[in-house]
């Protein structure tokens, strides 16, 4: 579980799953964000991950392909071995740690799974 900016719009609930071969983006999340879903088409527009702290000093951008789906989900977005692949992620499940390296050295995210849990318990009921 971690924090990402997509566009200009910060999401906090994001799941990293390197079993999945999709990239997964909720139309819940589309409706949030004020992408209405007839504007839905191939983009360009660049994804950015960065280091869940107030500065912005160490990050990457990528432009990534989403599949949306449009039924209800815990997380804002699950991405997946394509995003894996572009950013050349190393995860690490037991700590819940992603490394990616970037041009001002290598980049450790870090998930929790307090919040994931709670994510999970608040969808459940």
């Amino acid at each position: 579980m971690v924090s990402q900016i997509m566009g200009i719009t910060c999401l906090t609930k994001v799941l990293m799953d390197g079993g999945n071969s999709l990239n997964i983006l909720y139309a819940s999340t589309l409706d949030k964000m004020g992408i209405p879903h007839s504007s839905l088409h191939p983009s360009k527009a660049p994804f950015y991950e960065i280091v869940p702290r107030k500065e912005l000093d160490n990050f990457r951008k990528e432009p990534l392909t989403f599949e949306v789906v449009d039924f209800p989900g815990v997380y804002h977005t699950l991405l997946a071995q394509p995003c894996f692949a572009k950013f050349m992620v190393i995860p690490n499940y037991t700590y819940l740690k992603l490394k990616m390296p970037s041009p001002k050295g290598v980049i450790t995210v870090k998930g929790s799974f307090e919040q994931g849990y709670y994510y999970e318990q608040d969808f459940i009921t």
